[in-house]
Formats: structure tokens, C-alpha cells, sequence
């Protein structure tokens, strides 16, 4: 497995070098554009994250845009996807290499991955055109057919993708009360969110609940509950706060609260300004943030589905029971267990000694730094600001913007193969040492 991971991650370290020399192009922006900049931009979109530091509407050109869309579509359907459809467009059969690495790639469950590729395609090009659809009906109130056409398109690929970047200078905040523009991308980051296994498997068996696998059963309920638990806490801090929720009405609150819930966990869209919520919605929003979604998706974070089994885990610790931690009727495997304290752990470390790099060598308030680097982390995109239009990373220095990168590439890649690459495989060892007695 150490192989294909380390060709996946360099996949995505030529990709984004590409993109950001297509950026820097002259025909791609319209002001000055250093290199660094144009590689952030181009990292943020290839992992989904949403992060800016140049204005993506004011600063590149309808060919820059393009460029941007199109990575961000490469890196969340997974740029492995594509290598995979050109394949079987010119041989129509894969190797048994190729088979792996592109599960390693998703995270599919089988090496059936022609037929699941395929799935893939279909259902990522339906969701994205119908979120197209109705948002077009709704910028072309406000815009020419030809900027209402495009700025749907982007924003539907964007949204699916969980990449959270916006064609308008303040994101969603022009459209804070108007229910069917932050429905609709709600929804399509939402579905974006769950990943490709848990859509299939639901089209699949749409007509009875009953056959849904065990992931995607706590997929759909772990969503749930994130999203109306995030609703609960942003209204009871933020309700009458006068620069967020204070002087909206009841249903604008509900749904922006809605669309705060869903944006602040996967994708990096906001209906508010993010730099005037308290410090207490920040801080606790970046529990939501290391979070994420699910495993297999377009978005970042450790996995819902890794939380809930460390979580159930405890729980039957706590309660001393004699049965193994289990879940609707079904024992989690002891190296499911183990897989997701070390990815837990794994987060924890990187988010912290990113903290900490950052803190001593930028001279920047605390809580601002840890929300950023959570956010690139979990390739969420939210940011406190600079206060303008652009993301807090833009008052990083190079190294700063460097950790920033690196920490959207590890949170885009996963964090356990991010480990795997740092640390490498273990050799194999054909014996047992002896049990240690230690006391905890």
C-alpha cells in the first residue's frame, strides 16, 4: 500500500505545481501574482479547501477561473478517477496495480473499481448539473445570461467539491436571505460531503433503507446529528449577536445557521461574516472542523466514521462491558479501533505543532491562527479574514503560507496516508514478544 500512496501524493504535488504555473500565466490574472500566492491558490483549489489570498473574482481572468474550476474538480472526484477513466477509455481493462491504487484512492471497499468509476462519473455529473440548474435561475435575476450561466457552473462544482471558492468578492453573504441559493448549496455540499460510496449506495437501493451498509448508515445519521447539533450551538451563541445573527429575522437565522452548520465542517462557504462570530463559535467550531465528513468524499477532516468508532469505543470502555464495541448489531473490528486512535492522534500532532510553528514565527493572534490551520486541515476554507475579502493566510509570510499548503495537501490525502508516507511501512516481523504488564 506504501506505493500507491506515495504515487498518489506526488499525483497531487505535480498537479498543484502545474496548476500554479498555469496561474501565474499572463492570460490567467489580471494584477501582480507571485509564485507562492499562485501555488496557495492552486493547492487550496486542487485539495478542495476554499483558502485565499488573491481575490479570485478581481484577479484572474475568465482562463483563471477556468483553471481553478478545473482543479478543483480534479482534486475532489480525485484526480486517480480520471487517470482511471482514460485507461479504460484505451484499454477498457485494468491491472490489478491499477485496481489498487485507485481504491486506495477512494477508499473503496472492493477492487471492482471500473464499474464503481463509472457510478462515480454518472452520479457527480448529475448532482453538479442539477445544483447548476437552479442556481442559474437564481444569479440570472442579478446577472447577464452569461454570467449567470458561468457563475452557476462554478459554484455547483465548487459546492459538490466542498472547495467553498466563490466568484463573488463576499462568498454567499449577498444571498443570506434567499432560501433556494443556500439550499441548494447546502445540499450539494451536503452530498459532496457523505462520498461516492454512500451516494451509490443509496441510488442503488433508494427503495428499502434496510440493505445500507454499516458506513453508510452512520454517515447519514453522524451527518445528521453534526449538522443540527452545529445549527443548536451557532444560534444559542450567535442569536443576538447585531454583527451575525442579531439583526436577522427568525427563518434567516434557521437557515443561515443551517448553512454556517454545514460550511464550517466540510466546505468554505459563508452567508455571514465569519470574522465577527464570538470566540466561542470559533473555537468550538473547530471541533466540528477536525471532524469533517466521510471517508471517500470530496472533503477533508478525520472522518465522521472515525470519531463515531473511537467514540463507541469509549463508551464500552467506560461501561466495562464484556462484548467488543459494536453497532447496529455488528462487532467493530479491533484494527478498525486501533486505525482510528492513530488518525486521531496523528491530526492532533499536526494541527498542534502547526499551531505552534505558526504562533512563533508570525506574531499573530492565537485563536486566528489555530481556526486557520484547522480549516486547512480539514480543507474547510471558513477564515476569520484578513479583514477584507481574503483568508487570515494571506498575512502569512512564505513559510507560514508553506505550512498552510502542506497542511491542505495532508488533509486532502488523508491524514493516516500522510502518516504512512512520513514514517514509512514497517518490515515484517514473524514473531511475538511477550505481554508487559503496564499499569494506566
Amino acid at each position: 500500500m506504501h506505493k500507491y500512496v506515495k504515487s498518489i501524493f506526488f499525483g497531487y504535488v505535480i498537479i498543484i505545481t502545474l496548476g500554479a504555473c498555469l496561474l501565474s500565466l499572463p492570460i490567467s490574472h489580471v494584477n501582480e501574482l507571485t509564485f507562492i500566492d499562485a501555488l496557495f491558490t492552486s493547492a487550496s483549489a486542487t485539495c478542495v479547501t476554499g483558502l485565499i489570498v488573491t481575490s479570485t473574482s478581481e484577479n484572474f481572468t475568465f482562463i483563471g477561473e477556468l483553471i481553478i474550476v478545473i482543479l478543483i474538480q480534479c482534486g475532489g472526484i480525485g484526480y486517480m478517477t480520471l487517470v482511471i477513466i482514460f485507461y479504460l477509455f484505451i484499454k477498457n481493462k485494468l491491472t490489478i496495480d491499477e485496481k489498487r491504487a485507485m481504491k486506495q484512492s477512494l477508499d473503496l471497499p472492493d477492487l471492482h473499481v471500473g464499474t464503481f468509476v463509472k457510478k462515480i462519473l454518472t452520479v457527480v455529473l448529475i448532482i453538479e448539473l442539477i445544483g447548476a440548474i437552479i442556481l442559474f435561475f437564481e444569479f440570472y435575476q442579478d446577472y447577464e445570461l452569461k454570467n449567470a450561466l458561468w457563475f452557476s457552473i462554478f459554484h455547483s462544482i465548487s459546492a459538490f467539491n466542498n472547495a467553498g471558492f466563490s466568484l463573488f468578492t463576499d462568498s454567499i453573504m449577498g444571498y443570506q436571505n434567499n432560501i433556494v441559493v443556500l439550499f441548494t448549496i447546502g445540499f450539494l455540499v451536503i452530498f459532496g460531503g457523505l462520498g461516492y460510496f454512500v451516494l451509490v449506495e443509496i441510488y442503488e437501493n433508494r427503495k428499502t433503507s434496510k440493505r445500507f451498509s454499516i458506513h453508510t448508515r452512520i454517515m447519514i445519521y453522524g451527518t445528521l446529528i453534526l449538522i443540527i447539533s452545529g445549527m443548536i450551538l451557532f444560534l444559542s451563541i450567535e442569536w443576538t449577536n447585531p454583527n451575525t445573527f442579531g439583526n436577522l429575522s427568525f427563518y434567516e437565522k434557521i437557515i443561515n445557521s443551517f448553512f454556517l452548520s454545514i460550511n464550517f465542517r466540510t466546505s468554505g462557504f459563508n452567508s455571514i461574516d465569519i470574522g465577527s462570530l464570538k470566540d466561542s463559535s470559533l473555537f468550538f467550531s473547530t471541533l466540528y472542523m477536525m471532524i469533517g465528513a466521510g471517508q471517500g468524499s470530496t472533503a477533508g477532516g478525520m472522518k465522521i466514521t472515525t470519531v463515531a468508532i473511537l467514540i463507541i469505543t469509549v463508551i464500552y470502555i467506560l461501561k466495562e462491558s464484556n462484548q467488543q464495541p459494536n453497532i447496529f448489531k455488528r462487532t467493530i473490528d479491533q484494527k478498525l479501533i486501533n486505525k482510528a486512535l492513530a488518525i486521531i492522534m496523528c491530526s492532533s500532532f499536526f494541527v498542534l505543532i502547526a499551531v505552534l510553528i505558526l504562533i512563533e514565527t508570525q506574531n499573530l493572534p492565537f485563536l486566528k491562527i489555530l481556526f486557520e490551520v484547522v480549516s486547512a486541515f480539514g480543507t474547510v476554507g471558513v477564515s476569520t479574514g484578513n479583514g477584507g475579502i481574503l483568508s487570515f493566510s494571506e498575512q502569512f509570510d512564505t513559510l507560514g503560507k508553506i505550512i498552510i499548503i502542506i497542511l491542505m495537501i495532508a488533509g486532502r490525502l488523508g491524514v493516516f496516508a500522510f502518516g504512512l508516507i512520513l514514517v514509512g511501512k514497517a518490515k515484517i516481523k514473524h514473531f511475538k514478544y511477550p505481554k508487559g504488564r503496564i499499569i494506566i
